[in-house]
């Protein structure tokens, strides 16, 4: 089976499901991630606000080069 190229485990959410901050003082945006298909697919902002590296070869981490 191919890699997937966002991740080893992509989360999938249904058009009615929002994915979940990681602590409940967090809240997403909606500039902090888009869908594709069934992905959602987490931008660059909202890396930056996260604040580090999960390294899972997330698609617009702005820490991939220095990880």
């Amino acid at each position: 089976m191919p890699k997937s190229p966002i991740g080893p485990n992509p989360p999938r959410f249904s058009d009615a499901e929002t994915p979940e901050a990681e602590t409940s003082d967090e809240k997403l945006s909606p500039q902090d991630y888009y869908f594709e298909g069934p992905y959602v697919v987490f931008t660059a902002e909202y890396h930056l606000k996260r604040g580090y590296c999960c390294n899972s070869g997330c698609r617009h981490c702005p820490y991939r080069d220095s990880a």
